[in-house]
């Protein structure tokens, strides 16, 4: 297609990004404005890389049909594949009950993540990765962007993909262009993270399911929840989160007793009081959903945005990798089929709607967020939501289908399916499970 495509920014949607145009470009360069660490180690420029992280299955497959043998990579350096539901032991309305499936969620510290991949992706030679090289100036104009002003000078391009997140200055670049003002939609139910990493009992190193209490939203009081997810080495990372008024402290003593007493039942801070804490408590704020608006603008030819430049969203809901494995795939395929940049960013948009719907959703019945605030429509939709969870319990088609969309697998539309809709109208056969369904072999293990 042409000769060079530039990308900004250097963490996972940079890199799938890379690996999903390189087939298509003579040279890819992309641009990073930290100094990357040379193993799994954590660096500045990715705000949550000290807190839980998730790959689910519907992005897993697609990093790895874009960087083949990526998962097994992934399981060879220690990460852990979980299967869902059935190594699954969460509490949504209730606690849910285990079952076989095909799903999974890819279990590791986000700075294994970063390095497997980085290091998978910068061994073809067509990709060049340029550290501590910070993009500074779109060049081009309203019709066309040509390229990038770096700290070397201009840097000429076919195509210039914007994967720098959150600090993402695309919408200040295309008014400088003249292109007109981004609009900004922000929802934010203002979730703060605190984070610890324990050592795990010597018998729960191995095979060991994730632990979620999720927050609850249907009563008017802060959300508060919780999750342990198994990492490498044997270690557990359990990430708390509180919202507006609910937060968790940053301190040893206040997350002990969070974990334990403020959250909808204590089985995390059972679970970490027979763990060997390894780190302090790291704590987060930039948890709010961001969405650029590019789909209302007549953008410049040869200008893209993906991953968390376009759609950021509340962390806890553990999507944003995988939506930005899922914008890189789509922005080969347009491209592949003779497409625009203007078509591909339309299609990256649609991307990530359903998943936005389904963050700002939850979100938004948190009590004081803002940006918004739920309509009838809105709370419509929430008692559908419950129903169906709690009719997920005890029908199968619904579970399924709940779990695959989660695992961003199937379209948010299968929720809709004639047979879900039946099965969710007829409701629940059984209620929710009264505790989390640990095994009796995973209490023991886990010394409970």
């Amino acid at each position: 297609m042409g000769t060079r495509v530039v990308v900004i920014g250097g963490g996972l949607a940079g890199m799938v990004t890379a690996a999903a145009l390189r087939h298509r470009f003579d040279e890819v360069v992309l641009l990073e404005r930290d100094k990357l660490p040379t193993g799994a180690e954590v660096r500045r420029g990715v705000p949550q890389a000290r807190h839980a992280h998730l790959l689910v299955s519907g992005g897993a497959r697609v990093v790895d049909s874009l960087v083949p043998g990526f998962l097994n990579r992934m399981l060879a350096e220690g990460a852990h594949r979980v299967n869902a539901p059935g190594d699954l032991v969460t509490m949504v309305v209730g606690w849910m009950p285990r079952r076989a499936g095909s799903q999974f969620l890819l279990s590791s510290s986000r700075a294994l993540l970063d390095w497997v991949l980085r290091d998978m992706v910068s061994r073809d030679p067509r990709v060049q990765i340029r550290a501590e090289s910070p993009a500074v100036e779109l060049i081009g104009d309203a019709k066309r962007v040509r390229g990038v002003r770096g700290p070397d000078g201009v840097l000429e391009a076919d195509l210039v993909v914007d994967t720098a997140g959150r600090g993402s200055r695309t919408p200040k670049w295309l008014a400088e262009l003249g292109v007109g003002k981004v609009r900004t939609e922000v929802i934010d139910s203002g979730l703060a993270y605190a984070t610890r990493v324990f050592l795990a009992p010597e018998a729960a190193r191995t095979r060991f399911p994730v632990v979620n209490v999720q927050a609850n939203s249907r009563i008017p009081e802060p959300g508060r929840g919780g999750v342990l997810l198994p990492m490498e080495n044997g270690r557990w990372i359990v990430t708390l989160a509180g919202t507006r008024g609910g937060e968790p402290p940053a301190t040893v003593d206040g997350y002990t007793d969070f974990a334990m007493n403020r959250i909808r039942h204590p089985i995390l801070g059972e679970l970490i009081a027979r763990a060997e804490p390894l780190t302090g408590v790291h704590g987060t704020r930039t948890t709010s959903n961001q969405r650029h608006r590019y789909d209302e603008l007549d953008l410049p030819e040869g200008l893209v945005a993906l991953g968390d430049s376009v759609s950021a969203f509340n962390p806890v809901y553990g999507h944003g990798m995988s939506i930005s494995a899922h914008c890189a795939f789509v922005l080969r395929a347009v491209l592949a089929d003779g497409g625009s940049t203007r078509q591909a960013q339309r299609a990256i948009f649609r991307i990530g709607a359903g998943p936005w719907g389904m963050a700002t959703g939850m979100d938004m019945h948190f009590p004081n967020v803002r940006g918004v605030q739920p309509g009838p429509l809105d709370r419509l939709r929430r008692a559908y939501s419950d129903r169906m969870g709690l009719t997920a319990v005890s029908r199968p088609r619904v579970y399924d289908a709940m779990t695959a969309t989660y695992m961003l697998a199937k379209p948010m539309a299968s929720l809709m399916a004639p047979g879900v809709l039946l099965d969710v109208l007829r409701g629940p056969i059984d209620p929710p499970l009264a505790e989390p369904p640990l095994t009796t072999d995973e209490r023991r293990r886990a010394g409970l």
